[in-house]
């Protein structure tokens, strides 16, 4: 009797300790099978509030902003972004206006991608109507009487009037134009700290202030329909902008840049690209 009643305690006891350890591996592979889910770590990817999101192909205007302006920082020709943006003359712009700084996608264009298939041959030609001979020959009549019309009422446009630079200012000049640097987009001339500094050329003034970085203060002028020209780390602007300088004109004091060495950075820009001004300006004495 004793042995049967030790024999069952026995098993008893095993019973006991195999159900905890089933117990234990059952919540060890929940918590495994839990843990092993796959993580998706979003921090990287997160963008706080209060960071500007930057899009490649538009621009928010903010305060201080001239169509000039933005056409300068983004390396384009002011015209082509006013027509992009539908801005006419004298392209007035506003805080928080948004400018696209490519050409819209025609709807032309956007419907023939999006109807073109492998089989796009066959429908195009199928959808072009035949036009009858004699159509084609009033047709081909009238656009002979247009450009005959056209060439008697066409006039020579007036010829452009041919820029004569001059430096801007007096001193050395310490940096060059380089077109496979883009932090050397014009000159870098030496100076005195509040030296003057003048228009190279005649024109009006279509920027000035300090919210291109990089640049200090600067200011821009519109010579043409082509040419601008810009000075910058200047210690004080002489000119507001709208005002018309004559060539020569004082518009700004010599300022310095990061180096703390007095400087004037000037550019000159043709149709929004940076040119070297060195050939367009008058040998030195």
């Amino acid at each position: 009797m004793r042995l049967d009643r030790s024999r069952q305690s026995d098993l008893g006891t095993k019973s006991v300790l195999w159900l905890l350890a089933a117990t234990t591996l059952f919540l060890l592979s929940a918590c495994g099978g839990r843990g092993g889910a796959p993580v998706i770590s979003r921090g990287s990817r997160d963008i706080p509030p209060s960071a500007p999101i930057i899009r490649s192909d538009h621009y928010l205007v903010r305060r201080g902003d001239t169509l000039y302006s933005i056409a300068w920082k983004m390396g384009l020709d002011f015209r082509k972004l006013a027509r992009w943006n539908h801005i006419a003359p004298p392209y007035t712009i506003y805080p928080g206006q948004r400018l696209r700084l490519k050409p819209a996608l025609s709807r032309t264009a956007a419907n023939t991608t999006a109807k073109s298939t492998p089989g796009g041959g066959k429908a195009a030609i199928s959808r072009t109507k035949p036009t009858t001979s004699q159509k084609t020959g009033k047709s081909s009549s009238t656009s002979l009487i247009s450009r005959k019309k056209a060439v008697k009422s066409s006039r020579p446009p007036a010829p452009a009037r041919r820029l004569r630079w001059s430096w801007p200012t007096d001193g050395k000049v310490v940096q060059g134009f380089s077109k496979r640097d883009p932090t050397r987009k014009g000159l870098k001339i030496n100076g005195r700290l509040g030296q003057p500094v003048r228009a190279a050329e005649a024109g009006k003034i279509v920027y000035s202030g300090s919210g291109l970085i990089g640049y200090g203060k600067l200011i821009i002028i519109k010579h043409d329909k082509n040419f601008l020209s810009a000075y910058g780390h200047n210690r004080k602007i002489l000119v507001t902008q709208g005002d018309e300088v004559s060539k020569g004109e004082r518009i700004a004091e010599m300022g310095v840049a990061a180096g703390a060495t007095p400087v004037l950075h000037f550019e000159i820009r043709r149709n929004g690209k940076p040119v070297d001004p060195v050939p367009l300006l008058p040998p030195r004495r």
